[in-house]
């Protein structure tokens, strides 16, 4: 394995959105293949034609892109080990379970789906299980129990028929998965021999995936958790197709748990709490219902990826905060762990608000932009910046920018009622008209000349700062918020901050 390039896959099935635990697997096969100078290969396992979405493959690719997560090989870039879309691959496929029955590793099945659903259904009524296994198969309508000649008439006569793996019996199956140790499953007791080719043409998960990976030279196989009982039947598999000795190392990782209480993270979660659970948003072509995305919720892609990262994944140091090339020089399965990791919705606002204090002005006032512009409002890129720089460290989003700014660009209409009632008294109007005559002889416009003149008068009147601070920003900005006053006043202009002053004295009063 040691001299053999480092190969990765990515191997999702388009039937539906992207699920953060299916992101943070193509994460950790990502960073463990670009640590190690290796490719990153994405496949679409289509096989389960039933539960095919339109749209679902092309929201894959454009959550990976959103990620960063730039895929080596793959559809639409092609590479020497391709197609790689499983459902224009089917012929190989055909092959190679063929290719097991003549060995009598595989054999043929003519059961339907409804007779297993009779024969699992009377051993229920016993409080018993039902298993297409070793102890069953004999007995039941394939070609262990049938002769050449009838299961030949069967397939000749149009009979519908799956290929099933032949589990060997009471064989115990030992992996070293490089996250969870030494694993060992009984044939016997715990496997059932699997469907590997349908009745329709085509494959199961589990014969797609092992002829895939072996000849598209995968070295490596990291996974969720819920692949883990797969792994001794993808074993045998190898052995069964002579591929043993080019078998990928295999890595289980752990899931992803909902915020409180027992349980993998699902949608249902989301929607009761108010978080997102996939990617990007998602609209159901079958039912129209629309799910909400990280990057619609105005997460930034990096903060995302470092929130994934750190779920199951222990650095081994203080550091929390991991650009994706940090992340790609600092990870190692070794420091995944192996219980399930807890998502917690606050520490993901907690990470977007750092990479959001991160950004330059510059870049913050280009996001806002948008925004401003559809309420209507046009503003200097100089102002936007000033702006930002003074209100950024209250917000976590780029939408909270407009929450915590509107009043810089639009005048207030409405003060809040609390507000007035607490600091508006009957002699206000009058110590704020003096305000107005003070604001109009500051020759120098700036957030120091104007604090200096109201500061001097203050004392010289001998009146509380409070007295007037307060109404003065209920007329400034429509309520008891906002950074430093005389930043207000500076960034307002003077024109604009003694009119909203007189507006405020005429409407309150």
């Amino acid at each position: 394995m040691s001299d053999r390039k480092i190969r990765v896959r990515f191997a999702p099935s388009p039937t539906g959105p992207l699920h953060i635990g299916g992101v943070r697997t193509a994460l950790f096969n990502y960073l463990f293949a670009k640590q190690n100078g290796g490719d990153f290969i994405l496949r679409i396992e289509d096989t389960d034609q039933a539960r095919y979405v339109p749209g679902a493959e092309e929201y894959i690719i454009e959550s990976l892109k959103w990620c960063g997560l730039e895929f080596d090989e793959g559809p639409g870039i092609g590479g020497d080990v391709g197609p790689y879309r499983q459902s224009e691959r089917k012929e190989l496929y055909k092959q190679y379970a063929n290719l097991l029955v003549e060995t009598g590793r595989a054999y043929i099945a003519f059961d339907t789906p409804e007779e297993i659903d009779r024969l699992r259904r009377s051993a229920e009524e016993k409080k018993e299980s039902f298993a297409y296994g070793i102890g069953t198969r004999e007995k039941l309508n394939n070609s262990l129990s049938l002769s050449a000649e009838e299961v030949k008439k069967k397939i000749g006569a149009g009979e519908a028929y799956v290929i099933r793996f032949k589990m060997p019996e009471d064989v115990d199956v030992t992996e070293d998965d490089l996250i969870r140790g030494s694993v060992t499953f009984n044939t016997t007791k715990s496997l059932d021999d699997k469907v590997l080719f349908k009745s329709d043409g085509m494959p199961t998960y589990h014969l797609a995936n092992v002829v895939d990976d072996h000849l598209m030279g995968v070295t490596h196989v990291i996974r969720g958790e819920e692949w883990l009982p797969s792994m001794p039947l993808h074993v045998l598999l190898y052995r069964a197709l002579g591929w043993e000795n080019t078998k990928p190392c295999f890595a289980h990782l752990p899931l992803i748990m909902k915020p409180h209480g027992k349980g993998k993270l699902s949608k249902r979660d989301g929607d009761k709490l108010g978080f997102p659970v996939f990617p990007l948003e998602w609209k159901d072509p079958k039912t129209g219902e629309v799910s909400r995305g990280y990057r619609e919720d105005g997460y930034f892609a990096e903060a995302f990826i470092n929130l994934l990262a750190l779920l199951g994944w222990n650095p081994g140091t203080e550091q929390e905060f991991f650009s994706l090339e940090e992340l790609v020089k600092n990870f190692s399965l070794e420091r995944v762990v192996k219980s399930g990791s807890r998502f917690d919705p606050e520490k993901a606002r907690w990470f977007n608000k750092h990479y959001l204090q991160e950004k330059q002005e510059s870049e913050l006032a280009g996001l806002f932009r948008p925004i401003l512009e559809s309420k209507g409002v046009s503003a200097s890129d100089e102002k936007i910046c000033k702006v930002v720089s003074i209100i950024k460290e209250r917000c976590e989003f780029i939408p909270d920018l407009w929450e915590q700014s509107c009043y810089f660009f639009i005048a207030p209409t409405d003060y809040d009622a609390k507000t007035i009632k607490k600091r508006w008294k009957e002699d206000t109007p009058e110590k704020l008209s003096a305000i107005v005559n003070l604001f109009q002889s500051v020759e120098n416009w700036n957030a120091e000349s104007i604090k200096e003149a109201f500061s001097a008068f203050m004392n010289e009147k001998g009146w509380g700062f409070g007295m007037v601070m307060n109404p003065l920003r209920l007329c400034l900005v429509g309520g008891n918020m906002g950074p430093d006053l005389f930043v207000i006043c500076e960034l307002l202009g003077k024109e604009e901050a003694i009119k909203r002053i007189n507006d405020g004295i005429e409407r309150i009063s």
